[in-house]
């Protein structure tokens, strides 16, 4: 098909693959028009910018001007762009590489792929600068606030049997935790519910429903009023492990979307969401070999008040 080939053949620039947009009916005098409107978090200067580079262009990859009629209907593509992109100072490593999968050891605060203000400073985006694999897709995600393992498809030719240990429940997870210790609570325990969108559209909460959440959970060290648990995740729903912990009225050390939704802006990379995606382990499907990757990452020392 026209329009799938179009985008399929369009070159990455910068790492950033094109994203495409259909034109939906309106009153658009010009395709300048339509995307201000369509996109109003971003400026009008920005895309007057976008357009002058040849950055959006029309369903055959031609190059847009900001006076092109905008016609219901037909697909415009774009490459995303950030306004004044903030550095994140902290690094990640690589702990594995073949021909088909590659396992990063992320910091906090580093996103795994573009989103919302990131861009250029997200590990997908570092990992195609600095290796020049352009076709290198997460087979996992992990929480910008999260640190630990991410792994990487390198190669589309693999990528379907790394996606289905995933889906499959092959994969053995092993993450750990800070939280206040509540003696009472009989541990080890193991947590189901179902999970599903909460009140606001950054979180996520337990709903009445089949179980779609399991969560293996254990305290590994206990000093004061905090304790240090490791979580096993037997399924991957978005923010599992923090709603479950929040469920028990365990919310996680220096989390700022559960309980509470702390103001935009307001990070403090000083006090890191303590958890940690510590341990992968599965079967590779290509090898067939046994893989298991620890991360060097730690969490902070256990409070003592």
């Amino acid at each position: 098909m026209r329009l799938a080939s179009a985008l399929r053949n369009l070159p990455a620039r910068d790492g950033v693959g094109a994203s495409r947009v259909v034109i939906a009916p309106g009153q658009w005098a010009c395709v300048m028009d339509f995307l201000v409107a369509r996109f109003p978090h971003i400026s009008a200067a920005l895309w007057q910018q976008r357009l002058a580079q040849g950055l959006v262009l029309g369903d055959e990859g031609q190059a847009l001007q900001a006076d092109t009629p905008a016609i219901d209907g037909g697909w415009l593509y774009y490459y995303r762009a950030v306004e004044a992109e903030v550095a994140i100072p902290f690094e990640h490593q690589v702990l594995y590489r073949d021909a088909h999968l590659l396992v990063v050891d992320k910091p906090h605060f580093l996103p795994v792929i573009p989103s919302g203000p990131y861009l250029q400073q997200t590990l997908l985006l570092r990992l195609k600068h600095t290796l020049g694999l352009q076709d290198l897709v997460p087979i996992h995600r992990i929480d910008r606030d999260t640190a630990g393992l991410v792994l990487f498809s390198v190669q589309a030719a693999s990528r379907k049997a790394y996606a289905a240990l995933f889906r499959e429940r092959q994969v053995h997870k092993c993450y750990e935790a800070v939280a206040r210790f509540k003696p009472a609570l009989a541990l080890p325990l193991r947590r189901e519910s179902h999970i599903g969108p909460g009140m606001h559209f950054m979180q996520q909460a337990e709903l009445p429903g089949p179980v779609n959440a399991i969560t293996d959970i254990d305290v590994l060290e206990v000093r004061g009023p905090w304790a240090r648990y490791r979580l096993r995740p037997l399924s991957g729903q978005r923010h599992q492990l923090r709603v479950h912990m929040m469920a028990l009225g365990l919310p996680i050390l220096n989390d700022g979307i559960y309980p509470q939704l702390s103001p935009e802006g307001s990070s403090d990379t000083s006090k890191p969401l303590q958890l940690l995606a510590k341990n992968l382990a599965f079967q590779d499907p290509v090898s067939e070999r046994h893989l298991e990757f620890e991360s060097g990452q730690h969490l902070l020392p256990l409070p003592t008040a």
